[in-house]
C-alpha cells in the first residue's frame, strides 16, 4: 500500500482494561505487512523522560496525588513525547500508533477528576502545540468487565486501583467525547474476543486509509 507522505496519527484509547494494547500491536503488524513505515509509543512514556513521569504517575506509593499535580505531570511527559518522538515521526512520514494521549487526559481528569474540559483540553493544547490524532479508536468495555480482566495480570497501579465511580466516571467522559467528535473518535465494541475486536477495528482502517490514498 502506499499513500501521500506527511504521516498519520492513530490513537487507541478506552477505560483500563479495554484491551487496547493488545488490538495496537495487531495494527502494528497489519500495517507494517502492507508496506506502510509504523512507529508504535504508548502515554504516559515513549521518551526516557516521560517513562520516569510516568512511574511517578502510577506508582501507588506516589499517591494521593493532587489532581491538578497529576494533570500537569501527564501534560508534561506528553509534552515531551511530542516534541522527541511523535512529531519527527510524523514528519518522516510514518504512521504513529500511540496507545492513550490527550483523550485520555480528558477522560481521566477533566471528567474522573472532576476538573472539566475546557481546563484539561487548554493545558494539552499547549503540551501538544495543537497536535491531535487524525483517527482515534475507541475500545469501550463496562467498567467491571474491564476490571476483572486486569485482576488476573497482578497488582493495579495508582490509577487502576481507583475507586469504582472513578472508572465509571472515566467511561461517561469517553462516550460523552465520542458523540462530541464522531468522525475522529470512533467506537469499537470491547466486550468481545480479541479477534472479533480486531475485525471491528480492521473494518473502520481498511476504509480510512483506503480514503487517505491507500491501495
Amino acid at each position: 500500500m502506499n499513500f501521500v507522505p506527511g504521516g498519520l496519527f492513530i490513537t487507541l484509547e478506552g477505560p483500563d482494561g479495554a484491551g487496547k494494547t493488545t488490538q495496537m500491536e495487531r495494527l502494528e503488524d497489519f500495517l507494517s505487512r502492507r508496506g506502510f513505515a509504523v512507529e508504535c509509543t504508548r502515554e504516559p512514556g515513549g521518551t526516557p523522560l516521560a517513562e520516569a513521569i510516568r512511574r511517578l504517575l502510577l506508582e501507588p506509593c506516589y499517591g494521593p496525588v493532587d489532581a491538578r499535580t497529576e494533570m500537569l505531570l501527564y501534560a508534561a511527559a506528553r509534552a515531551q513525547h511530542v516534541a522527541e518522538r511523535i512529531r519527527p515521526a510524523l514528519d518522516a512520514g510514518k504512521i504513529v500508533l500511540c496507545d492513550r494521549f490527550t483523550d485520555s487526559s480528558i477522560a481521566y481528569q477533566g471528567y474522573g477528576r472532576g476538573l472539566g474540559i475546557e481546563m484539561v483540553r487548554q493545558v494539552n493544547r499547549l503540551a501538544t502545540s495543537g497536535l491531535l490524532p487524525d483517527l482515534t479508536l475507541l475500545i469501550d468495555v463496562p467498567v467491571e468487565l474491564g476490571l476483572a480482566r486486569l485482576r488476573g495480570k497482578g497488582a493495579a497501579d495508582r490509577i487502576e486501583g481507583e475507586a469504582l465511580a472513578f472508572h465509571r466516571r472515566v467511561r461517561q467522559g469517553y462516550l460523552e467525547l465520542w458523540h462530541l467528535e464522531p468522525r475522529r473518535i470512533c467506537l469499537i465494541d470491547g466486550t468481545g474476543s480479541p479477534d472479533a475486536v480486531w475485525w471491528q477495528i480492521k473494518d473502520v482502517i481498511v476504509p480510512w486509509l483506503e480514503a487517505r490514498g491507500g491501495d
